[in-house]
């Protein structure tokens, strides 16, 4: 799909959308199709429930007055109130319904809006990124496609005053789109095709854009004492990975500043090892990889707008099978901090790879500070549902500047506690830590927490915890059913609203 901005006028082909305000007050843009026509729109708007409010749509065939084929009027309620995640939806949800409906293109007019929180050349970009993200489509496997179904839409057209600012604005809002589209894909493969190596050989593909990317295998990370990761993947017949992504996009005086460091739980499947899953649902354990999607597409996206800032990301690639060479509960690992875990349960495994990896990360580029990804927990999906992803920290300004990037684009964050008497219930009485807590299925996804928290060695650290928010049942606007995406926009936002250029 194609996108264009263009300063207002209507179109002589194709589908126009206008906007109608709160009690169906018209915008200039609608006033001037109304007279055009007639008063069509007036007549619409008498004989349908439209009220304009957010979210309202109301579609005219072939009115007389216009040579388009059709006016699709757009609720944006009250205009002072709009912010970006409104745009995008609006974008999003008129993407979904053209798609269906034998349109090929459609100009979008967006009359000057008195915003607090957008401008309309900015608004005017995110309803075309809104529109990009909701037609994402995951197809590859798909053999049998009845054309009837396929999307028509093959052009937005934005039309707005200054349309060239909108234009720009939307070139930073692409790169970051095409980065949550990596990570889609990313969690949208099955495991049989993304595994250790062949997610290793997709990150290699950032390398064409300025990304530097370094590979560990087993051979490297043993040597390097990660027994924690490397025991969770033993018994697969595919090799566990790590790998080391760098944007060094820091200029001048900033150009040697500590990175700031990703760190993304990449486990392509997950049948839990000896402790294993039930089989029902099993099927969708192969997106536990959905920290180190995530901190991949973020990379793509950062390296895709030119981000000034310096940034590694690091993810650990296993899969947890149970071999006879498998992990056993009651098994001891040391891990490269050199802390030794006793392992209860092998499907509390997601914590021993970012063990490693968040030790790893800290040792090796003394980052200004780290935040880790990963579909870590069942228990956050019952204490969040599928709306929050459940944020865990050290630092008090890192949680609150994540906390404000996830309100602004709409993927949200809470936060939980930790303290001694949640890490108390880490400690081993024949080691020095054990994978899961002494305290049942109390307050899971903090004990987890706990337990990383022995790994990031006082670095200033977040841990999200996104087991609710990686993989969606439900279709919505700018998310589809499947791989979300989620976490690589807000983590672009924190970046840019508060480090990068500073």
């Amino acid at each position: 799909m194609k996108f264009a901005f263009s300063e207002i006028s209507l179109p002589k082909r194709g589908s126009l959308a206008v906007a109608i305000y709160a009690d169906n007050a018209f915008s200039p843009t609608a006033e001037d199709v109304d007279k055009k026509t007639g008063g069509a729109l007036t007549r619409a708007l008498e004989t349908s429930r439209f009220k304009g409010k957010k979210g309202d749509f109301l579609e005219i065939m072939a009115p007389n007055g216009l040579e388009v084929s059709r006016v699709i009027l757009f609720g944006l309620g009250e205009v002072e109130k709009l912010g970006q995640t409104d745009m995008e939806t609006l974008g999003g949800s008129l993407v979904k319904r053209l798609n269906t409906s034998g349109a090929r293109s459609v100009t979008v007019i967006l009359d000057e809006l008195n915003a607090d929180e957008i401008k309309t050349n900015e608004a005017a970009a995110s309803v075309a990124a809104g529109a990009m993200m909701g037609s994402y489509r995951f197809q590859k496997y798909k053999t049998d496609i009845d054309d009837a179904k396929e999307p028509t839409l093959t052009r937005m057209t934005v039309s707005c005053k200054g349309s060239a600012t909108a234009r720009k604005a939307f070139a930073d809002q692409e790169a970051l789109v095409e980065g949550v589209f990596l990570t889609r894909d990313l969690v949208s493969e099955p495991a049989n095709t993304l595994y250790p190596q062949s997610f290793a050989d997709r990150c290699l593909e950032l390398t064409d854009m300025g990304v530097h990317v370094e590979i560990l295998d087993e051979a490297k990370m043993e040597r390097l004492g990660m027994g924690a990761l490397l025991g969770v993947g033993q018994g697969s017949r595919r090799d566990s990975r790590m790998v080391i992504m760098q944007w060094n996009g820091a200029t001048g005086k900033k150009a040697n500043r500590k990175p700031l460091a990703f760190v993304g739980k990449g486990v392509c499947f997950d049948t839990g090892g000896i402790s294993l899953k039930p089989g029902p649902g099993m099927e969708e354990m192969k997106w536990d990889m959905g920290g180190a999607g995530t901190v991949t597409g973020l990379m793509k996206a950062l390296a895709g707008r030119k981000a000034k800032v310096n940034v590694v990301g690091v993810i650990g690639l296993v899969e947890n099978m149970p071999d006879g060479n498998a992990q056993r509960p009651g098994d001891i690992v040391t891990s490269m901090s050199g802390q030794t875990i006793e392992i209860l349960n092998t499907d509390a495994e997601g914590r021993l790879v970012l063990a490693d990896a968040l030790w790893y990360t800290q040792d090796r580029f003394k980052p200004e500070f780290m935040v880790d990804l990963a579909t870590l927990t069942g228990a956050i999906i019952i204490a969040l549902g599928h709306e929050n992803a459940g944020l865990f920290s050290n630092s008090d300004e890192l949680s609150e500047q994540i906390f404000e990037a996830g309100k602004a684009v709409g993927e949200g964050v809470w936060r939980f506690p930790l303290s001694d008497a949640y890490a108390k219930q880490t400690k081993s009485p024949i080691a020095d830590l054990q994978n899961i807590g002494t305290g049942g299925r109390g307050a899971g996804s903090i004990v987890a927490a706990e337990f990383l928290q022995k790994f990031v060695n006082d670095v200033p650290w977040v841990h999200l915890d996104i087991a609710g928010m990686a993989w969606s049942k439900a279709d919505k606007p700018t998310v589809p059913k499947g791989g979300t995406g989620y976490g690589v926009r807000l983590l672009d936002k924190f970046v840019r609203d508060n480090y990068e250029g500073k």
